[in-house]
């Protein structure tokens, strides 16, 4: 039975699929008014897992010159969950031709945000070359929904492209935004617990020349860190980062900058209570 929320299990997916086989042959009977209407009424829903559903089955109609243009409809209306639905046929249609995809991306981000944060993050599993291209331009935006949007997924290459994550985050370190601010905390824990030899530097030189916000923004970031380095049972920690963390404090409470030399203290206090 369908519900208004959560995932959907094997007897929600049929009675699912029997609506869309229904808007099918709606289709073949060549009464598309209707079809489009009882597509737009089934994907009028809050739960998302429907939205994904219903959209990644439409591209199975043997005709999709008869889906597209209703599809292209679907993404400008009103209701948001039609939006949506209609965004992940297009994810579907277009997941082999990144740069079409990435287009709808960019007119839909204001409009259909859940969705197109999911639909990055699978870019970045998929196309990372073209990610890295694309985020370049997203960072430096006008527009902060933007900007924030542009670290969403990017711990998908904590491992294989640290270097690159710190250089991107040392352009929007000092982001007024608050969400941006978020964002940059998260995906620098997640880097550095991945690569701490890299991040580390990074962050050190940040520090020294950083004022009251930047020194938040990294005090948020490091104190998670530090807090991952005590606990007991935690199994997604390395030696290395325990390590390797442990010793950059040390390294920072003797530092000859002051913010440093600050930071190391704080942290210091929590790696040894």
């Amino acid at each position: 039975m369908l519900t208004k929320i959560g995932r959907l299990d094997s007897e929600a997916k049929s009675e699912l699929q029997d609506m869309i086989n229904s808007v099918f042959s709606l289709l073949d009977k060549k009464k598309k008014a209707k079809a489009e209407k009882d597509l737009i009424k089934m994907s009028s829903t809050p739960n998302y897992f429907i939205r994904e559903y219903i959209g990644k089955q439409l591209i199975n109609y043997k005709d999709q010159n008869l889906i597209l243009p209703i599809a292209q409809k679907m993404l400008t209306h009103k209701i948001y969950g039609v939006r949506a639905t209609a965004l992940f046929y297009f994810y579907t249609v277009y997941i082999e031709e990144p740069e079409k995809l990435f287009t709808i991306l960019e007119d839909t981000y204001e409009d259909i945000p859940w969705e197109v944060e999911s639909i990055i993050n699978e870019m970045w599993k998929k196309y990372p070359d073209l990610m890295k291209d694309r985020m370049y331009s997203w960072i430096e935006s006008e527009d902060s929904q933007k900007r924030a949007l542009s670290f969403h997924g990017m711990e998908n290459i904590a491992h294989s492209d640290p270097q690159y994550i710190m250089e991107f985050i040392s352009k929007a370190i000092d982001d007024d935004t608050i969400e941006v601010q978020k964002k940059i905390t998260h995906i620098l824990t997640q880097v550095a617990r991945a690569n701490p030899i890299i991040v580390f530097p990074y962050v050190r030189e940040w520090l020294s020349e950083a004022n009251d916000k930047r020194i938040k923004t990294i005090w948020v970031s490091m104190k998670k860190l530090a807090n991952i380095v005590i606990q007991r049972n935690r199994k997604d920690k390395s030696e290395e980062f325990v390590l390797l963390t442990q010793q950059t404090i040390n390294d920072w409470t003797n530092d000859e900058n002051e913010n440093v030399v600050k930071m190391g203290e704080k942290l210091s206090h929590i790696i040894n209570r």
